[in-house]
């Protein structure tokens, strides 16, 4: 019986160990009280298993570790799943809006790598995708370039789902 838990608590703790996190940004922020000016942690954090799954999640708290943790746990809830073609990019050329924020996509050649910056690019390279070019637009907010970046992964659509969508076979497609 306690070995049963063991391999379980195991395993559990091995599937955790796949998701990455990378903390884009940690802002101080202050709201004025009574008292004076109460201090407070903003952290913007992207977490992904490099498999076609990705989040954005943004945490406050007093402390900048609490603030990461609940950024994790927050960006762990907001998960979106991408389509990643053979050569590891994106099915087809996409753009994603957030705020004031737009990102353009395109899908590169296999060897081209990730061609992107800030908060972009470390979506897409925790989201798995290699070969990518992407253009920040608008403006420079990691925040909301990183939602930008969310919103365009979250429109992508393989060809079989095209196909599916229009009552056709996905044969008909490449005519």
């Amino acid at each position: 019986m306690a070995t049963e838990r063991k391999s379980r608590t195991k395993r559990a703790k091995k599937e955790e160990t796949t998701w990455q996190e990378r903390v884009i940004q940690i802002r101080r922020v202050s709201k004025v009280v009574k008292g004076g000016k109460k201090l407070s942690f903003r952290a913007i954090v992207v977490v992904g298993n490099e498999r076609g799954q990705v989040g954005v999640g943004v945490g406050k708290a007093s402390d900048v570790i609490g603030a990461v943790k609940k950024g994790v746990a927050d960006g762990k809830k907001h998960l979106i799943d991408i389509p990643i073609t053979k050569s590891n990019s994106i099915p087809h050329p996409i753009n994603g809006v957030g705020g004031g924020a737009k990102v353009m996509m395109r899908p590169a050649s296999p060897g081209t790598g990730v061609i992107a910056g800030g908060a972009v690019r470390t979506v897409l390279e925790l989201a798995g995708v290699r070969n990518v070019l992407a253009k920040q637009l608008g403006s420079n907010n990691p925040l909301n370039n990183a939602r930008a970046a969310v919103n365009a992964l979250s429109t992508l659509r393989t060809l079989s789902e095209v196909a599916e969508d229009r009552g056709i076979p996905i044969e008909s497609l490449y005519i």
